[in-house]
């Protein structure tokens, strides 16, 4: 059976192109288009389409209003298309918190000239979110406050059950995303000032050192930490492959682990801006920092952490290169980028570098939390949270290895239950939790 697709946008013009890059794909069918909200939820309900691509603003109805409508009538996944602007990043947080489960920025010019990447990425994130759970449609969370995590036999025969690393669903469809290196144009670290040195054990940085060293010097950390990442040593290999399955272990009550933490770590994709609303306004001021990786296009980021900070004790931001990590403050990695770090004499700093080209998600929580164990080694809390494919389940594995504690989301309460579940096959989460619960099991363990 193809996915039944229904398109909800006031464009003519953008309706039909979208119909021809949908209906391009054999697995899919476009089974009505609607000029605005109102006919959108008209015909939900007539229709029953299996996935919703549906416009923020337009006449008579608009997005946000037309997705509360539809979540309580005819509960259906939906992917929202918003405008690269301060205005539209708001609308798309608002239409996700109504019960939408991804979106993407729109662009008019990738879809007019049909640019092969933009349309791979599109039709991957609309058959992502027609198989996504939708709020208020799912099976209840189990109230137990955490279970052990055990792993789940992979097979290494199926290449139907193998997920492999797939562009970030909510990667910008603006030509300008297009990978392009920069290392060749950043000076290699061999020619960096005799006081400067980095390396991926240690990153000891002089106060005189001069902002282009900085820069080289992240760069060539980064390097480092792409290299063990693509290579197998040290990795599990139910790290890089695994099956989607019922995940079964017994129920116990949450027990903290005892040991030391410096810092917590969050990774996140499809489904994580609505379940980090759950988890970080519900922390108190913490004693440690907070490093948040969510695959987000660059514009949303900004927004994101706006929202957050509002509602929040911990004061939230989007990260910037150069900040100094502090206790009580959550960093939210900047979309579109990659989030590093370094030690400089007792403190940790942030270095922001762009898309090398290397991995397919930017930011990617591997990177983040592969330099997080070089820094803090067994003393990161880090967490997987709802997503599609694996992101983090390698950078897990290497904090597990130094000693660090793990935790994975639940099944039952992620929108997506890949990324969560590629550390739980992995057999490197030590708890798998509830999403209800994780704020406090936070304020437990660290206590």
């Amino acid at each position: 059976m193809a996915t039944k697709v229904l398109i909800v946008d006031d464009s003519t013009f953008f309706r039909k192109r979208l119909k021809e890059i949908v209906e391009s794909d054999p697995t899919m069918q476009v089974v009505g288009e609607a000029k605005d909200g109102k006919e959108g939820v008209e015909l939900t309900q007539r229709l029953h389409p299996d996935v919703i691509t549906m416009d923020v603003e337009m006449p008579v109805m608009d997005g946000i209003t037309a997705v509360k409508e539809i979540m309580a009538k005819c509960p259906t996944p939906i992917l929202m298309f918003s405008s690269l602007t301060f205005e539209g990043a708001n609308s798309t947080f608002k239409a996700l918190e109504a019960g939408a489960i991804d979106f993407m920025p729109k662009n008019f010019d990738d879809i007019a000239h049909r640019r092969e990447e933009a349309i791979k990425t599109l039709i991957g994130s609309i058959k992502a979110v027609s198989r996504s759970r939708v709020r208020g449609f799912r099976p209840a969370a189990p109230s137990a406050a955490a279970r052990p995590a055990v792993s789940t036999a992979t097979s290494a025969t199926s290449a139907t059950s193998t997920l492999r690393r797939t562009s970030t669903l909510t990667s910008t469809l603006s030509s300008s995303t297009t990978r392009t290196s920069t290392l060749g144009a950043t000076r290699p670290a061999s020619t960096l000032s005799s006081r400067t040195t980095s390396t991926l054990g240690s990153s000891t940085l002089s106060r005189t050192t001069t902002p282009a060293a900085t820069a080289g010097a992240a760069m060539g950390q980064y390097k480092k930490i792409n290299e063990m990442l693509s290579s197998d040593q040290g990795v599990p290999a139910a790290a890089r492959k695994f099956t989607f399955g019922d995940h079964k272990s017994e129920t116990t009550a949450f027990k903290k682990s005892g040991k030391l933490h410096s810092i917590v770590a969050i990774g996140s994709s499809t489904g994580g801006p609505i379940a980090l609303q759950q988890i970080i306004p519900k922390l108190p001021k913490l004693s440690v920092p907070v490093v948040i990786v969510q695959h987000m296009p660059g514009s949303f980021t900004t927004t994101f952490a706006s929202r957050l900070d509002a509602m929040s004790q911990l004061h939230v931001v989007e990260a910037k290169d150069g900040d100094i990590l502090e206790a009580g403050t959550c960093y939210i990695a900047p979309g579109g980028k990659q989030m590093i770090f370094e030690r400089v004499g007792v403190k940790t700093r942030v270095r922001i570098i762009s898309d090398t080209g290397r991995v397919s998600y930017n930011p990617c929580v591997d990177v983040s939390f592969a330099s997080l164990c070089q820094i803090y080694g067994g003393k990161v809390l880090a967490m997987i949270l709802t997503g599609m494919g694996s992101d983090g389940c390698e950078g897990c594995s290497l904090l597990k290895k130094k000693g660090s504690v793990i935790w994975a989301q639940n099944e039952e309460t992620c929108v997506v239950y890949g990324m969560p579940q590629a550390v739980v096959n992995a057999n490197v989460a030590d708890l798998v939790l509830p999403l209800n619960e994780i704020a406090g099991c936070i304020v437990k363990e660290l206590s």
